[in-house]
């Protein structure tokens, strides 16, 4: 089945792609949610059209992308304060979550869906991807660090 995204869908793809997947992921799931619609001859004109009058905006969209990423290229490690046992294992994980607020006190407001970073469970240096464009990410590093009582 032949579907257009309306919106970015985790490890599918992009907002007004246009994807194959199986029947009953399409039917059950993208279209009933609105996350897609089936891209039959006539919807693939109109998003062809679409797109080529949002090219300009596009390309407005993906230059901010590239100087925030730019910006965000320079930050210093950012170190995240969590509790830990006597053994060295943190409490919980350190997740996307932790890691938008800290960029939120440096003032970078990214949303932390965008942060792609597996759960950390363990002190030391660390990476996470942040994706701000389909065509534009950027590695941010971290340190995990005891929290002082």
């Amino acid at each position: 089945m032949e579907l257009i995204l309306k919106e970015n869908v985790h490890g599918l793809g992009y907002k007004d792609d246009v994807v194959k997947v199986k029947d009953g992921y399409g039917r059950n799931y993208l279209i009933p949610t609105g996350k897609a619609v089936i891209a039959s001859a006539s919807a693939k004109k109109c998003l062809a059209e679409e797109l080529k009058q949002r090219a300009h905006k596009l390309e407005k969209i993906k230059n901010d992308a590239l100087a925030l990423a730019e910006k965000l290229g320079a930050v210093e490690p950012i170190k995240i304060a969590t509790k830990v046992s006597a053994t060295g294992a943190i409490y919980g994980s350190v997740n996307s979550l932790h890691i938008a607020e800290e960029l939120a006190k440096l003032g970078f407001e990214i949303d932390r869906k965008a942060i792609v970073v597996k759960d950390v469970k363990e002190i030391g240096a660390h990476t996470a991807t942040v994706r701000l464009h389909k065509e534009v990410s950027v590695e941010i590093p971290f340190e995990v660090v005891a929290e002082e009582a």
